[in-house]
């Protein structure tokens, strides 16, 4: 719009008109996000992907490029409504997986006989290579990689560790982890170096941190839990380390351990650790690792941990993927080296 003739308005209007004009807001220039990271070169890590009815696919990592935290995410596994995703792993195509059933028993499993497939595609069934008894489900899948101790948790809480031999290549495949009558079905598992804590946490979002050191040799109740309760993950953690938490609502945070008091003894009761109705899981996470997060209609969607505020105290958390009549069901954390020149 011109400026109209104004010699004919009275003075005091144009001094106002004039001040006006110089003191006009200039419109503010638009504030770009930072660029992400280069995405990783060609790598033989796979992301592992596993169904309600243990359908298995693997995807070469550097398939999946990085977005913004809180988007939507892209499809991935193609699978049944009424067989969603439940687990994900990341791990080198020449490693093998630790596979724990309901039933307490572990497995394993060469990852390179687990389907390669592209990122949009359809698994197989990986319960005949296991030989599964049609009364196990797999509830965890951790990758053959260093750690002293290999510790597995129950639903109810029931916590041991086992010393890493036991679980090599010799170990007999369904052999027993605890004793099913005393620690109920199995919920989840981890690798870590005996000098590390536990960190454990339930659907309702309580946790508990202990030294890993206190856990006696044929185990015991790691965590008290009320009945409506259950432990859905478990994961070793250093003292200044973070917890990468994630609600069913898409919503997380990275919990710093300085803020999370460690107990002296397994068996105490949880403290809260994130607010949220039902809890994913919990895994140790720092800036230089990426995540991915599935959803039940299997959608994925990569970001870097760096995105994530990390928080002392009990928070909501932030957006971490876009929902849609949808909900979060499992995620993995897995550390990129930084891209080269």
């Amino acid at each position: 719009m011109e400026r109209p003739d104004l010699s004919t308005v009275d003075p005091s209007v144009l001094a106002y008109i004039e001040y006006l004009e110089a003191n006009a807001k200039k419109p503010k220039k638009a504030v770009s996000a930072p660029a992400l990271e280069p995405s990783e070169p060609p790598t033989t890590m796979q992301v592992i992907t596993l169904t309600q009815q243990d359908v298995a696919k693997r995807t070469a990592r550097h398939l999946y490029g990085r977005q913004r935290r809180a988007g939507m995410g892209i499809f991935d596994i193609d699978t049944d409504e009424a067989d969603p995703p439940k687990l994900m792993a990341v791990a080198d195509e020449d490693s093998t997986l630790l596979i724990v059933t309901s039933q307490a028993k572990a497995y394993r499993l060469a990852v390179a006989d687990i389907t390669s497939a592209e990122v949009r595609a359809r698994g197989t069934s990986v319960r005949d290579l296991l030989a599964l008894p049609d009364d196990e489900q797999i509830v965890a899948m951790v990758p053959d990689s260093s750690g002293a101790y290999f510790t597995v948790v129950s639903e109810r809480g029931f916590v041991r560790s086992l010393p890493k031999h036991l679980v090599s290549e010799r170990m007999q495949q369904g052999m027993a982890l605890y004793n099913l009558r005393e620690g109920g079905p199995a919920a989840a598992a981890c690798r870590n170096n005996g000098d590390e804590s536990l960190f454990i946490a339930t659907r309702e979002a309580k946790a508990i941190r202990f030294a890993a050191r206190t856990v006696p040799a044929f185990g015991a109740q790691g965590i008290r839990l009320t009945s409506e309760d259950k432990v859905i993950s478990i994961t070793p953690c250093g003292p200044k380390e973070g917890v990468f938490l994630l609600g069913e609502d898409g919503k997380g945070t990275v919990r710093l351990m300085t803020g999370f008091s460690a107990n002296k003894a397994p068996g105490a009761g949880g403290k809260v650790a994130l607010k949220a109705e039902k809890l994913v899981g919990a895994m140790r996470a720092s800036d230089k690792d990426d995540i991915f997060i599935i959803s039940r209609l299997s959608k994925l969607i990569r970001f870097q941990a760096a995105e994530i505020p990390q928080k002392e105290g009990v928070v909501q958390g932030v957006n971490c993927m876009a929902l849609r009549a949808d909900e979060c069901v499992a995620f993995t954390v897995t550390s990129v080296p930084p891209a080269t020149n």
